[in-house]
Formats: structure tokens, C-alpha cells, sequence
């Protein structure tokens, strides 16, 4: 294993060991890889389940809105066929 100098922060000369990958080091590097690999693959299967969750979500409001529309303009239509009702005989030539 060869050496070299490392010059610190207070100055001090320091003689370190040069790093040569070994076997070990290596299938560690590996293994953290492949880990990465599974856990990218595992973020955008979450990702993409949100997304559909999400879009289901939408749908759902969507779907309630044209509903409670639908009711508010049924009670409205009815309001205004109890006031036609209502409403005196001659006031209608005004």
C-alpha cells in the first residue's frame, strides 16, 4: 500500500495510507447499489400509487359537486314554482 502526505487544518503533515479498493469493498459498493436500485424502485411505485390515489380523489369531488349542484338547482326550480303559485292573480300584468 503506498503513502501520501495530508496537510491538516492546523498544519500538521500526516502520513495516510492510500485507499486500494479490495474484494470486500467493492461487493460492499455493490450491495449499496443495488439497494439504491430497489429503493428508487420502490419511491416510484408510492409515487405513482399517490398519483392514481389521487386522481381518484378528484373524480370523487367532481362527482359530489355535480351532484349537490344538481340538488341545489332542484330546490331553486322548486322555490320558484311555490312563489309562482303564491303569487296573486293580477300581479302578473305589472
Amino acid at each position: 500500500m503506498s503513502r501520501r502526505s495530508v496537510i491538516t487544518k492546523r498544519g500538521r503533515v500526516l502520513s495516510v495510507a492510500r485507499a486500494v479498493p479490495t474484494a470486500n469493498a467493492v461487493q460492499n459498493l455493490l450491495w449499496r447499489v443495488a439497494r439504491l436500485e430497489r429503493q428508487v424502485q420502490t419511491l416510484s411505485e408510492l409515487v405513482r400509487s399517490h398519483a392514481e390515489d389521487a386522481d381518484r380523489l378528484v373524480k370523487i369531488v367532481a362527482e359530489n359537486r355535480d351532484v349537490l349542484q344538481d340538488e341545489l338547482l332542484r330546490e331553486h326550480q322548486t322555490r320558484l314554482r311555490a312563489r309562482k303559485r303564491l303569487r296573486p292573480v293580477g300581479s302578473s300584468s305589472r
